[in-house]
């Protein structure tokens, strides 16, 4: 069951996108967790019917899990991490037009929409008229969307709790067990049935596509040869993958810290090394990427990214005067990422800053240590904002040292103790730190025990996430509240009238001031919004590694 700030967003994320009627549904299972059928009309209070009618939007759209009780029979659940997701769903749609095309990118945005569709209502459904010619772009880019697992099938497995069939499989394998299990057998019980659904998950993956025999032959041949070629299959629901489309959010991140780290140049590399390794990529929470090589990256440089490499970068004219272009660009690739993998500190601090790394002549993107340092950024800003520069430093002291009694903090941060003492407090109470007792009596005494300062990484991480929902939340309100001033909603209707949607002139003066005003407010809004969610994907999603336990 999800705390209060994270339903309470979901509710509103719902509440926009479903109406009132459906968010009220979810509220109830959001609120009392799994609900039966019969239950969840007596919660919510309201007509079966109505109820019925909600359950199914919310399983269409992949919002709902539902999975078999003893007691109560079929429950139902809501899916927070997809209703989080559908933040970010206009970037979905935005990718998918940088990779594949306006075409993919209508698709997209029509599976969006509907949840989960088949192939022939996919194209039966475009805005638009398709001839033979235009109906064939859609197929093929409805193809390749499929094939490069943009798109996945939407099977009964998927409608299902992870947690439920994870618990099913390790109570299965644990009954196997003679006697009394111990903590090694308990282990390999949880591995194997983590193995189990993971290859049942990506067997049930495998049925988009079907080979169909196409004939073959030349004018003058009197038998036509049977090839087999690769299709979408009609009969599939399909979903949008959104672990594929966070991936290139995860990369583009990336790209980023090392432009802010370096320069341009390092950022171009970067993206060619991410790039290299990008179809072998299956989800964000990797620890590192597939191997690659300096000459593979240097195929995804083109002669301009080249150009900028040698911008960037000052070397040795003689040593590259004489030599060919391609071996130029291997020279300049060598020393960026000699620079990537901080090849020059091969400390711990040095590893801990790499954004490559080298085993040989093979070459890895260490996407656990990015992410580490991404989310360790986030939680400084927000500190420097709370606290100030102050603050920054004794975090950075506790997080670089581990756990500090308040005497020494003062001395290596150069604080006076009375300032010190109430900064540390102020921290604490935000759980951006914790302290330890540990006691030098039996009996406990608050004389006689040291108090240590340390950050709880996954605490601190928790603790910001929530905050972070709930300023989704309060910015959702807001955008909600702008859209219901009188003023605003009157003109909003008005420009919804057929004939002033054709031509806005029928607006007085005094009415688009009012709706430029609004749009630059919801603007503003949806920035702020968007930077947000980036907050949140880098403490969620880039934060998946350390769910389990705390970082280094």
């Amino acid at each position: 069951m999800a705390d209060e700030d994270t339903a309470r967003l979901c509710v509103q994320i719902i509440h926009t996108h479903f109406g009132p009627l459906t968010s009220k549904v979810a509220s109830t299972l959001l609120t009392r967790g799994r609900l039966s059928f019969p239950h969840l009309v007596r919660f919510s209070s309201l007509k079966p019917r109505t109820v019925r009618a909600s359950i199914l939007v919310l399983v269409q759209h992949n919002l709902l899990w539902h999975a078999q009780s003893d007691d109560d029979g079929e429950v139902f659940e809501v899916n927070v991490e997809d209703c989080l997701t559908r933040l970010r769903y206009g970037r979905y749609v935005w990718l998918a037009e940088q990779l594949f095309g306006k075409a993919a990118a209508d698709i997209v945005q029509l599976i969006l929409d509907h949840g989960k569709l088949r192939p022939p209502d996919i194209i039966s459904q475009m805005p638009i008229f398709l001839d033979a010619k235009e109906s064939a772009k859609y197929t093929q880019a409805l193809f390749t969307l499929v094939s490069s697992s943009y798109l996945k099938p939407a099977t009964a497995l998927s409608h299902q709790s992870t947690t439920d069939t994870r618990l099913k499989y390790f109570a299965e394998e644990k009954a196997k067990v003679v006697g009394y299990p111990t903590a090694k057998q308990l282990r390999e019980a949880k591995e194997v049935a983590d193995s189990r659904l993971k290859r049942e998950e990506e067997d049930a993956e495998k049925i988009g596509l079907k080979r169909k025999a196409r004939e073959q032959g030349g004018r003058k041949s009197s038998k036509r040869q049977a090839v087999e070629e690769e299709v979408v299959d009609d009969d599939v629901f399909f979903r949008v993958n959104a672990q594929k489309f966070n991936i290139h959010i995860r990369n583009k991140l990336i790209e980023s810290a090392a432009r802010e780290r370096f320069n341009d140049g390092a950022a171009l590399v970067m993206r060619a090394a991410l790039k290299a390794t990008e179809s072998k990529q299956k989800s964000v929470a990797d620890v590192r990427s597939d191997s690659t090589t300096v000459a593979t990256i240097a195929m995804h440089l083109s002669d301009e990214d080249v150009s900028t490499l040698s911008s960037t970068l000052i070397t040795s004219s003689k040593s590259t005067s004489s030599s060919s272009s391609s071996k130029k660009t291997i020279t300049l690739l060598q020393n960026f990422l000699g620079m990537l993998s901080f090849a020059d500190n091969p400390t711990a601090a040095g590893r801990a800053a790499s954004f490559v790394s080298f085993s040989g002549s093979k070459l890895f993107v260490e996407f656990e240590t990015v992410g580490k340092r991404l989310r360790r950024r986030v939680l400084e800003a927000v500190t420097r904002e709370r606290h100030g520069e102050d603050g920054v430093r004794v975090l950075r002291l506790l997080m670089d040292t581990g756990k500090v009694d308040e005497k020494q903090i003062s001395k290596v941060a150069m604080m006076a103790p009375k300032d010190c003492r109430p900064l540390l407090s102020a921290m604490s109470a935000e759980s951006l730190i914790s302290i330890q007792e540990v006691p030098k009596s039996a009996d406990r005494n608050p004389t006689r025990t040291f108090y240590l300062w340390y950050v709880d990484q996954q605490k601190a991480y928790s603790v910001l996430l929530l905050n972070l929902y709930k300023t989704l939340y309060n910015i959702s309100l807001r955008k909600l509240a702008e859209s219901e001033e009188p003023l605003v909603k009157a003109v909003l209707a008005k420009r919804e009238r057929k004939d002033v949607s054709q031509d806005e002139g029928l607006l007085t003066r005094n009415e688009r001031d009012v709706l430029r005003e609004w749009e630059d407010k919801r603007e503003k809004l949806t920035v702020l919004e968007a930077r947000v969610e980036e907050a949140v994907f880098i403490l969620r999603d880039l934060g998946a590694l350390a769910a389990g336990g705390g970082e280094d």
